[in-house]
């Protein structure tokens, strides 16, 4: 068995939130945790500087089949690196990629699973990535989409919001936790407490409850705009902007909600997102 443990989500999906909650239940500090150290203690596959420790060039020289190549070496890179297990943030899709896996099976010990609603996916991405909302809907339905290489991050190969959620839910496993982010929203002892279990750890409840409070939305907001976020890419005005569910009902149209289920109806009837809620 490996030692990564990965933290798996389509963009825009609560992936920074557990990762913050992660850090403050660990670190367990007085104050909440500074989100731009929360790297220290997960990293991300994507990152440029690992793969350029395998191949000094720049990654935005490297074709899309060297990087795929590459990610297995990533990823024990990864794991030679840290003495224990490994949070690794990842938003590629459990698929392979140019013949090879995206995900490493033999370095990996288990993985959290985070599920969101497309329709609301569809609008934070359209925010995070400087598109409009009609852009974000055909990438979230896009079959087999990749994102592009840039400086600090190489390419992830993802899919359709659809694809990406099969991928990674489809086949139960022991070694697999998935939660929903609107549960992380109204229920967070249960979503929160739930991948503490997952991880067998002993958490007390007050410890539970104080790392909740401490990666709650507004601790999250407060910190961005006092110091920023890192992480924050050059297109989006806020990494943390409004975190809450059902904002679709007055941000989409009947036709871009059509758009939407049309092609994930499937999927989002596994999670309690369809049929949508009367009167929406």
């Amino acid at each position: 068995m490996g030692k990564i443990v990965w933290l798996a989500s389509y963009p825009k999906s609560g992936n920074t939130w557990l990762r913050v909650f992660l850090h403050n239940l660990f670190r367990d500090p007085n104050e909440p945790y500074d989100i731009n150290r929360i790297d220290k203690f997960s990293v991300s596959d994507s990152a440029a500087g690992w793969y350029q420790q395998l191949d000094p060039r720049p990654v935005t020289e490297m074709s899309f089949e060297e990087i795929a190549k590459l990610r297995p070496r990533v990823h024990k890179l990864l794991t030679g690196i840290f003495p224990d297990n490994v949070f690794v943030k990842t938003h590629c899709a459990l698929v392979e990629s140019y013949g090879t896996p995206a995900i490493t099976m033999e370095e990996t010990a288990g993985a959290v699973y985070i599920v969101r609603n497309p329709l609301d996916v569809a609008i934070s991405y359209a925010h995070h990535f400087g598109r409009s909302i009609d852009e974000a809907i055909e990438e979230v339905n896009r079959p087999g989409l990749q994102t592009q290489t840039g400086p600090r991050h190489v390419f992830e190969v993802m899919g359709s919001w659809s694809e990406h959620v099969a991928s990674w839910t489809a086949r139960p496993s022991p070694a697999l936790h998935v939660m929903r982010y609107e549960d992380m929203l109204t229920e967070p002892e249960k979503a929160f407490g739930g991948v503490v279990r997952f991880f067998g750890l002993n958490a007390a409840r007050p410890r539970l409850l104080k790392a909740i409070e401490q990666s709650s939305f507004r601790n999250m907001q407060e910190q961005e705009q006092q110091k920023g976020f890192e992480e924050r890419p050059d297109k989006s005005e806020r990494f943390f902007r409004e975190g809450r569910a059902g904002q679709w009902r007055d941000q989409l149209t009947p036709a871009q909600v059509e758009a939407i289920v049309k092609v994930h109806r499937q999927q989002m009837s596994r999670f309690g997102y369809y049929p949508l809620p009367t009167g929406g």
